[in-house]
């Protein structure tokens, strides 16, 4: 998806999980403007108590703010169980659970709601500058227009890890520097937690943002100007659901 919206600020924000709280927080502090461009990069769901309120709010900002959904893999699992009622033990582990149980109140009009959210999510964005907006990656490298697999669109960790472990005197000249990288000014990605690194701030490797503060464990929610990179974040979301393990 590649279009040009009116916009003041491009802000994106990293994986919710389920932290609606953290969610309001972050747009307070960010001092969100209605022409300011907001662009979700997807995992709404799947580990803190609130899915279900995320998603309403996240259907309400729409109607007064210009946004972007990204989907993430969560996402797609939760669409999957609401169409079919399938889930797996590994899907409950990583935060499903919570979300099914928060669904057990949720009237059958709002469920339908969350339902169409979810089938309408836009698989990546890219701006007028150029730069790549995805939830997690992509593996092609003639670009993402020629995946073969597009559902490594939100499961894909293998940029991420690329970028990690890039020699970080290569310049983009070099035969070895990642074609993938070439091909947009900049990449911005959730979906593997800096906290995997011991961070809690976006990093950013090569031309590779990740902005996924680890909010679905114990890291805040980040909001960040991709213009910028000034970014505003959440106290640790594990503080604001003092009775909750999130993902943990």
């Amino acid at each position: 998806m590649k279009k040009t919206l009116c916009k003041n600020r491009i802000l994106v924000i990293g994986d919710i999980h389920g932290a609606y709280l953290a969610l309001k927080d972050i747009l307070k502090k960010c001092d969100l403007k209605t022409d300011d461009l907001l662009i979700f990069l997807g995992d709404y769901v799947d580990g803190w108590s609130d899915s279900p309120k995320v998603l309403d709010y996240l259907i309400e900002l729409k109607q007064t703010h210009q946004c972007v959904f990204l989907q993430g893999n969560h996402d797609e699992l939760l669409l999957k169980w609401f169409l079919t009622n399938e889930h797996n033990p590994l899907w409950l582990k990583h935060g499903g659970q919570s979300t099914i149980d928060a669904y057990q109140d949720i009237d059958q009009v709002t469920q339908s709601n969350h339902i169409h959210f979810l089938k309408n999510l836009t698989p990546y964005y890219i701006d007028d500058r150029n730069r790549l907006y995805i939830h997690a990656g992509f593996t092609n490298p003639n670009g993402i227009e020629h995946e073969y697999f597009p559902k490594m669109f939100h499961w894909d960790r293998t940029l991420w890890e690329t970028a990690l472990a890039l020699n970080e005197n290569l310049t983009t000249d070099d035969v070895l520097y990642p074609k993938r990288f070439k091909l947009f000014e900049e990449i911005f990605i959730g979906h593997t937690p800096v906290t995997r690194i011991n961070q809690t701030i976006p990093v950013n490797k090569a031309n590779i943002w990740n902005t996924d503060t680890g909010a679905a464990f114990w890291g805040p929610l980040t909001v960040m100007d991709a213009d910028t990179k000034e970014f505003w974040q959440s106290q640790p979301v594990c503080e604001l659901y003092p009775k909750e393990s999130g993902r943990n």
